[in-house]
């Protein structure tokens, strides 16, 4: 599956391609920062990156003196973040890059036009979506947040989204039918996760896929999401994603390239590496959350510390 998100690099200055006082997740809060959108792959056997996009706030991409100062192309304009995504993501299907499901949190679910090019490749998806999003069941709008609000007792199944640090990661899930796609024989549903230790703390995922897919499928991917903020940790952590001081908007790029390139020679290696283990370890391998094989502790047995 192709999964997007988005992180913060810390920066104090205010000189760098795209720096500005921005929402950065890496910090939880409000920071000065230059924000990167990221798209990964996941499969079975292993996740990577397969590419990246600066996000140019709108008064730098007007600000011709300091676009020229940092060497931003003329032909990059302002682009929102779920832009930049939907870019990346029709690279992955010209090339053909071979995908079944696309994931992504909130950002990228809210943006209608985005879900709707999916569906007319058509190519499955479990979209995180806000509490302001609009869904259509039968014929009338409905806010999610009102249908959270309004969410019955009966009726959940308690499924594991994949197994984490201390075992699976289990919540309870509950399913509304939207309104049928145009597409015969897709569906389209509302799929919300509630918590277990506190029922009030709900999310809300928009999904499209093909009419008798299971519960317990949309779960599976719902959960394989945070394997893209495993390698977002994982580049920062052992290829020095985040250790750069370059202002340049090719020197970003060139950073950012290297480093990704690096976290998939290790993941490449790791998943050979473990081709002749048993079938169940194969099909944990590579997720650091599910296995206690971190990047980090694979270079250190194969000597290569220095990646």
């Amino acid at each position: 599956m192709l999964i997007v998100d988005e992180t913060g690099f810390l920066n104090k200055g205010n000189h760098s391609a795209g720096v500005k006082r921005q929402c950065s997740g890496t910090a939880g809060r409000i920071e000065n920062c230059q924000v990167g959108v990221f798209l990964a792959y996941a499969s079975r056997h292993s996740h990577a990156f397969l590419d990246r996009a600066l996000y140019l706030p709108q008064e730098w991409a007007s600000d011709l003196g300091r676009r020229k100062a940092v060497g931003i192309p003329e032909e990059v304009a302002f682009a929102s973040k779920p832009d930049l995504a939907w870019d990346m993501l029709r690279q992955a299907v010209a090339h053909p890059v071979p995908f079944r499901w696309v994931t992504a949190d909130s950002i990228y679910g809210d943006y209608r036009s985005l879900r709707l090019w999916l569906e007319s490749l058509p190519k499955r998806y479990v979209l995180a979506v806000s509490r302001k999003e609009t869904v259509t069941i039968g014929w009338q709008q409905h806010r999610v947040g009102e249908l959270l609000d309004a969410l019955p007792q009966q009726g959940w199944s308690r499924l594991s989204a994949g197994d984490g640090a201390k075992g699976p990661r289990l919540y309870d899930w509950y399913w509304i039918p939207l309104m049928d796609p145009l597409l015969a024989g897709w569906k389209r549903w509302l799929l919300v996760r509630r918590s277990i230790s506190d029922p009030s703390e709900l999310a809300a995922y928009v999904c499209f896929a093909p009419a008798g897919t299971a519960l317990s499928e949309l779960v599976r991917v719902a959960g394989t999401r945070w394997s893209i903020e495993a390698s977002l940790e994982e580049a920062k952590d052992e290829v020095g994603l985040d250790q750069y001081e370059v202002r340049s908007w090719s020197g970003w790029y060139r950073h950012i390239t290297l480093a990704l390139l690096a976290h998939a020679l290790l993941a490449v290696i790791q998943a050979r590496a473990g081709a002749g283990d048993s079938p169940a370890a194969k099909r944990g391998a590579l997720f650091p959350a599910q296995t206690s094989h971190s990047l980090a502790a694979f270079k250190a047995s194969r000597g290569l510390s220095c990646l």
